[in-house]
């Protein structure tokens, strides 16, 4: 029996060397490794400045600190998505205010955002959830009209591209995650991305300690700093991560010709966009014989990895339940019924078909 995980890092002799140099010339800290990585990584996305950083919760700490926002402000934030894009925005004592998204790309939605804005927002964080962009534009629109920096949280869609532009730059500020199973990795690791310099060089001493230089602490910081290791790992898998999303869009595309007429609700592509496929996500819907967790089940006991992204809405987590919310019936319908099949570059066309096979034996 063919075993197909629902994830699986890419990594090996590449990554190996680039970090045993880095061992071996005892510069383990951030060095000229994170340099180049940053330089590198901006060059990628189009943006003037990239700010590498710990892993992809604290490039969104570091980003709305640096945007200034803080107690009494509000945050506007998709209820649907990784619970780091809310806890980022509590961890600046600011309240995340969670809005609907919309029901076919699973992304936040702009209409929902409009009618969220009040006057205690100060930003809106959009996801570019399971590697697909959101409507960049109508949430700038909204942006520019009352004066809010609008954040990226691009952790699942490294090389994604809306009209023509890679993620990274479409914003004040973006947030990229380099978790082991991220498009890319570092083995952990974020960076930031942005045009604004200003932002760049406030990032930058909030990663460490809040240093404008050695010893000379400006504002309060912290210790959010990338190791060389990580950042020669990275430089390894960008070189790489083109040809690791072409991968990820030729398994997507043989799965939406497989899983046709199954019952299950493929994903929807957006116009405009190139979507990366950091999970495949599809919906079961009442139109589908068995119920999601007998689906999970089945696949199980034939070795096909299956994953949940995400079970509860963000409003519905303990954390965040006591508090007044806006209903959110999409979210917690699309929690419901939300279902990630494999699609990493690992696979190859026997693990599509196997996949597919598994499903229709109960479709």
């Amino acid at each position: 029996m063919i075993r197909v995980p629902i994830a699986k890092p890419l990594t090996g002799e590449e990554e190996a060397a680039a970090a045993g140099e880095v061992i071996r010339s005892g510069m383990l800290a951030a060095g000229e490794q994170v340099r180049r990585f940053e330089e590198e990584f901006a060059a990628y996305c189009g943006t003037g400045h990239a700010v590498a950083t710990s892993n992809g919760t604290t490039a969104l700490h570091a980003a709305l600190l640096a945007a200034n926002v803080g107690e009494g402000d509000s945050v506007i934030v998709p209820a649907f998505t990784f619970f780091a894009t809310a806890s980022a925005v509590s961890m600046t004592g600011a309240r995340p205010k969670f809005v609907d998204v919309e029901m076919d790309t699973f992304n936040i939605s702009p209409d929902a955002v409009g009618e969220a804005v009040d006057r205690h927002t100060k930003a809106i964080i959009g996801v570019h959830l399971f590697g697909q962009p959101f409507d960049v534009k109508g949430i700038r629109d909204l942006c520019e009209d009352h004066g809010i920096v609008l954040i990226e949280d691009a952790a699942q869609a490294h090389g994604a591209v809306y009209q023509g532009r890679r993620v990274g730059g479409l914003g004040a500020m973006a947030c990229f995650s380099f978790y082991p199973t991220k498009n890319m990795t570092t083995g952990e690791g974020g960076m930031v991305t942005t045009d604004d310099r200003a932002y760049a060089e406030r990032i930058r001493m909030i990663i460490n300690h809040g240093q404008k230089e050695k010893y000379l602490h400006a504002i309060l910081g912290y210790n959010y700093r990338m190791t060389d290791i990580a950042g020669a790992i990275g430089r390894v898998q960008l070189r790489k991560l083109d040809r690791f999303n072409e991968l990820r869009n030729r398994n997507a595309a043989m799965l939406n010709t497989l899983l046709r007429g199954s019952g299950l609700m493929t994903p929807h592509l957006r116009r405009g966009v190139h979507h990366v496929y950091h999970q495949y996500v599809v919906r079961v819907t009442g139109a589908f014989p068995l119920a999601r967790e007998a689906l999970v089940a089945h696949l199980t006991e034939r070795g096909i990895g299956t994953a949940i992204h995400y079970p509860v809405p963000l409003p519905e987590q303990p954390c965040y339940a006591g508090e007044a919310h806006a209903p959110c019936p999409r979210s917690a319908q699309l929690a419901r019924e939300v279902l990630s099949l494999p699609v990493h570059p690992a696979l190859g066309e026997e693990e599509m078909e196997a996949i597919a096979h598994a499903i229709g034996e109960v479709s």
